[in-house]
């Protein structure tokens, strides 16, 4: 698949003192759909893509003075790299979207010190972050044991990037000390015990190669300096589910990736005259359309209400909506596709039977049904005119 050109995004940001190439960046990302394949394995991290995308800058591409500060209205232009990464390789996008998000709830509740210390981490280091917050009844606790020293306790399940990632956030609840609630805190890999992982936990039917292990936690000390904000913070909105635009441009990615493999699969047999092949192409060119129309909306307007600090609820609102609507976009693409390439098209090496199985497990995300529920409440709270709500 012919990755399409980046220049006009990269081309769109101002110039910063690090900047991304296009086509760097075009060749990274063609190189890591060829590699994809080699990874479509439970056992097997794409080391090689996220070297890429550490020479490319893109680990950092949020940081202070980077080309996508997060602190600088670029949301819009940070979705369409996570779009581009996930129709290169759905699992590297995922790995990649927890390290951007890992990185945003730093840059909103860390200290001076700590944010100096992680986004060093990155910038000099090209450490890997990500956000591990799931968990079964075995879940994490945070223990306090005196003289500003913690230890941790129990499992967290869906670790993507187990055994690769360098800095993840985990969350687990807090005990024993003067404060409680969930708390946030960044663990630094090589200062503290092996962290065993479960791996046959992972046996899942796409997202291979994300490798997302349970990992057990139990026995790991801290300091308070690698606790990150205060209890309760990590599910502060709008950043808690505002952040749901980030997964939903990465499986627009996906939805990218099954139309490009079906045209190319379609081109490669003939049937480009096929009527009714033109006709599925066509719905799915309009689904896609409505997508980023969907991604570039909620980066502009999140970026609009941020800066006004007034307008969380309007945001979160936003958000479920666009998620929502690419989950709804992708699901529709899927069938178009199967039925344009046949049983043919399904088979192993062509890659559309890899990109359907990812695509179809990353869509399920959690609470879809009380996501939806809350779209309505809100638009049955505000009491504005249909042309005023996201104004």
């Amino acid at each position: 698949m012919e990755i399409p050109t980046t220049t006009r995004l990269i081309d769109s940001v101002p110039n910063l003192p690090v900047s991304i190439d296009s086509s760097q960046l075009t060749e990274l990302l063609s190189r890591i759909y060829t590699l994809a394949a080699e990874t479509d394995d439970e056992k097997a991290f794409p080391e090689e893509a996220f070297d890429g995308l550490a020479k490319a800058g893109l680990l950092a591409v949020t940081l202070p003075n980077h080309q996508l500060d997060g602190q600088q209205p670029r949301t819009a232009g940070l979705l369409q790299i996570l779009k581009r990464v996930g129709a290169a390789n759905l699992a590297v996008g995922r790995v990649y979207e927890g390290h951007i998000n890992a990185l945003s709830l730093i840059r909103h509740y860390a200290t001076p010190k700590q944010k100096k210390t992680w986004f060093a981490d990155v910038s000099q280091h090209n450490r890997l972050f990500s956000v591990w917050n799931t968990q079964a009844g075995d879940g994490v606790k945070i223990h306090f044991i005196g003289n500003g020293r913690y230890r941790l306790e129990g499992s967290k399940t869906f670790c993507s990037g187990a055994g690769y990632i360098q800095r993840p956030l985990v969350t687990g609840q807090l005990v024993g000390g003067p404060t409680a609630g969930w708390q946030m805190c960044i663990i630094p890999t090589e200062r503290v015990k092996e962290i065993p992982q479960d791996d046959r936990f992972w046996q899942p039917l796409g997202m291979r190669a994300s490798v997302s292990y349970k990992l057990d936690f139990t026995g790991v000390e801290l300091d308070e300096d690698d606790l990150l904000g205060q209890p309760d913070d990590y599910y502060r909105q709008p950043y808690f589910s505002g952040g749901a635009i980030r997964f939903a441009a990465v499986q627009l990615g996906g939805a990218e990736a099954l139309f490009d493999a079906t045209r190319s699969f379609l081109s490669s047999m003939g049937r480009t005259d096929d009527a009714f092949q033109r006709m599925r192409l066509a719905e799915m060119a309009c689904l896609i359309e409505s997508g980023n129309q969907w991604i570039n909306s909620a980066g502009l307007k999140t970026d609009e209400w941020q800066a006004s600090r007034t307008d969380a609820e309007k945001i979160v609102a936003y958000a479920n909506m666009t998620r929502t609507t690419i989950e709804e976009i992708c699901l529709r693409m899927m069938p178009l596709a199967e039925r344009s390439v046949g049983a043919r098209g399904l088979m192993r090496p062509l890659p559309f039977e890899r990109i359907h199985r990812d695509l179809t497990f990353y869509l399920r995300q959690p609470a879809p049904d009380a996501t939806l529920l809350d779209i309505g409440r809100f638009v049955l709270d505000i009491q504005q005119k249909a042309n005023e709500l996201w104004k």
